[in-house]
């Protein structure tokens, strides 16, 4: 019997140890408790408890977060965003953390802050434009030519074409800045066409 209660005891502690469920105190203008625990999609900070009034506010851990080490005030740090820190062009800037890092998101295009350099609790609005700048200017270099439909783009491996989220190589020799559209058309159709079989 000793030894059915040891194993009992190991599997609670594992139990607990996998959902690492544990309180990191209370919320200090609520006074809601605020608990780490494992949730469906990865470790989450929870304030405040399930009943009939209220639901809990839920926030994922960052990356570089462990349920064993979080502290209470890096806890309530991540419901600090998403934030708006100002305006630009007529829209909201907002910043978030988001499944690929942190992020400005403005007019519904969403732009990295850089890892190591933005902090997103802190970037100003005025770091936040340059960072968009920056990003369209980079994104027009990128553009060689547009024919709406059709695009021609600077690529990692050279100069592509690009339609209807297909892409086809412009082959050596060629200069991708004076293509014409029926050129881009031409380089389009022969490649879609069916290969011989040998």
């Amino acid at each position: 019997m000793p030894r059915f209660i040891k194993q009992l005891k190991t599997a609670l502690k594992n139990k607990n140890r996998k959902t690492g469920a544990k309180i990191l105190g209370n919320h200090p203008e609520t006074g809601e408790p605020v608990s780490v625990k494992m949730g469906r999609y990865g470790p989450v900070v929870q304030i405040g408890e399930q009943n009939n009034d209220a639901k809990p506010k839920f926030a994922s851990l960052l990356k570089s977060q462990l349920i064993e080490t979080i502290t209470l005030e890096e806890a309530l740090n991540l419901f600090r965003l998403p934030r708006t820190v100002g305006e630009y062009d007529g829209e909201d800037l907002v910043i978030g953390i988001g499944k690929f890092g942190p992020y400005i998101r403005h007019k519904n295009k969403f732009y990295s802050l850089k890892k190591g350099a933005d902090d997103p609790y802190v970037i100003t609005m005025e770091r936040a434009i340059e960072i968009i700048l920056e990003k369209n200017e980079t994104d027009k270099q990128k553009v060689i030519q547009n024919f709406g439909d059709i695009l021609v783009l600077n690529g990692r491996y050279g100069p592509y074409i690009t339609k209807d989220k297909k892409n086809y190589r412009v082959s050596k020799g060629l200069d991708a800045a004076k293509l014409t559209k029926e050129e881009c058309m031409s380089i389009i159709e022969n490649n879609d066409k069916p290969k011989k079989s040998s």
